[in-house]
């Protein structure tokens, strides 16, 4: 259970640092362009960052379990 969750969030980790791709690039950008249609701009890039902090740290604390 705990090495799916692990699978789980790093393939999630993956998806989200994607979409951190700066405007610039041809990327992922123009989904974000979209979530920022929704709300302020700088809200949904703040969140992004967040989910990314917090899943690393869940990451992380899963890798410790699984080398125990």
């Amino acid at each position: 259970m705990i090495k799916l969750s692990g699978l789980l969030i790093s393939i999630f980790l993956i998806i989200i640092i994607f979409l951190q791709i700066p405007d610039e690039s041809v990327g992922l950008s123009s989904f974000t362009k979209n979530m920022d249609q929704f709300s302020s701009p700088g809200f949904f890039q703040r969140f992004i960052k967040l989910l990314t902090a917090m899943c690393i740290l869940g990451y992380i604390g899963i890798a410790l379990q699984l080398n125990r």
